[in-house]
């Protein structure tokens, strides 16, 4: 297969991480390396040169990117800010797109990036990685087999001690710090709401109609600071005694159209060890990520969490027939190429489909829906709480939208 001539748009840590994986997959042709970072740029150069043994262009402007004629396909792995618009421009240069995840800042720019991609439907994925993961893809089948009855209720967090990457995000020159400064909203909801929004069929005959969000208090990182301080550690001094605007913990309840409710929690500003709490519950049964568990009604297959802790139980091995080939066949070198094989099989994807031309499992439609979720939240937790009316990015054409997974 020939490889995919990209440019990549954003070479911080997320950019570095992907692009090493791209380089693994061998399905790629860099042609330009961007950042607003000079030092960035040279870092990326020389990470396809160690690899590949030719250095690709490099620059700050991502438009030099948009205007290269070899580029046929962006990576667009840059601050929060800038994914739609930059996705927006990539649109109208008839660039195909591989989008990072994160929350979209205003609802307009949402329905900016479908009404521009409707214009001119360039290949569009939006790269949320846990719709390949592992354990998500077997619930995923499990619930194409019917096997929890009718879906009623899911849940997810993302649950990840961010402290330390937060209040150093000026050294690290890392786009969170501010966030967490300004703004109190459900900032990262796509990794627990894109495979959620899979099983539930969002916008393939499903849709999300509204939402509530509520936040606590703001403690988290006041005290995390006050703490490295007293210990004597570096700590940015702008820091000490500031508010920060983001709660600390984000409860967001979704309602879908077909009657599932979704529960989606933040939870990244106090002690805790990662999870993801991926949650399926059916009328025939549930799925539990936290616990590798499942039950079924007078089947009895669970394991409590000492069990699954005294004889390392995997629900993915013990079920390991309905995961798609590539998860079956994986190799060490993929576990390790980023997040446990996930972003590889995310990226292997992206390619194949782009130079066979087959349409992307999660489009922009679904970029839409799912990166909407922050600015609504921030409106609901700003107003104490109150409903916030999910808008349909498919005007109507959700109803008729044939179901399409990423095994597909």
């Amino acid at each position: 297969m020939r490889k995919v001539k990209v440019g990549i748009i954003g070479h911080g840590c997320r950019g570095y991480g992907l692009m090493d994986t791209m380089l693994l997959t061998d399905m790629y042709e860099f042609i330009v390396i961007c950042d607003k970072y000079e030092d960035r740029v040279e870092s990326g150069k020389k990470q396809v040169y160690d690899k590949l043994g030719y250095t690709p262009l490099g620059t700050t402007d991502y438009r030099e990117v948009l205007a290269n004629k070899d580029v046929e396909a962006v990576l667009i792995s840059c601050d929060w800010e800038m994914h739609l618009p930059i996705a927006i421009d990539a649109i109208k240069a008839n660039k195909a797109i591989a989008l990072e995840v994160g929350g979209a800042y205003t609802l307009q720019e949402c329905f900016d990036v479908v009404r521009a991609w409707e214009e001119n439907p360039v290949p569009f994925m939006f790269l949320e990685n846990c719709c390949y993961n592992k354990d998500e893809l077997l619930a995923l089948a499990m619930a194409r087999k019917g096997e929890f009855g009718r879906i009623v209720y899911c849940s997810g967090s993302y649950a990840h001690d961010l402290r330390g990457e937060v209040t150093c995000g000026k050294e690290n020159r890392h786009y969170r710090l501010r966030n967490y400064l300004e703004r109190n909203c459900e900032n990262y909801p796509t990794h627990e709401l894109g495979p959620i929004a899979k099983i539930l069929d969002i916008n393939r005959g499903n849709r999300m109609v509204s939402l509530v969000s509520v936040a606590s208090g703001s403690f988290g990182m006041e005290a995390y600071v006050e703490k490295k301080r007293s210990e004597g550690k570096y700590v940015n001094d702008d820091l000490v005694g500031t508010d920060f605007a983001q709660g600390d913990i984000v409860n967001t309840i979704i309602t879908c159209e077909n009657g599932e409710q979704i529960l989606l929690r933040l939870d990244t500003s106090l002690p805790r060890s990662y999870s993801r709490e991926f949650t399926v519950r059916g009328t025939k049964g549930l799925y539990e990520q936290a616990y590798n568990a499942t039950y079924f009604d007078g089947e009895k297959e669970y394991w409590e969490p000492a069990d699954y802790a005294k004889n390392n139980i995997n629900n993915a091995e013990r079920h390991k027939e309905l995961l798609p080939d590539f998860w079956r066949n994986i190799t060490k070198e993929q576990i390790d190429a980023g997040h446990g094989g996930m972003d590889f099989f995310e990226l292997v994807d992206f390619a194949t489909r782009l130079v066979e031309g087959r349409a992307m499992p999660i489009d922009v439609y679904d970029c839409a829906a799912w990166m909407a979720i922050t600015p609504l939240t921030e409106a609901s937790i700003k107003a104490g709480g109150a409903p916030q009316a999910i808008p349909d990015f498919t005007n109507g054409a959700y109803k008729a939208r044939p179901r399409f997974d990423v095994t597909d």
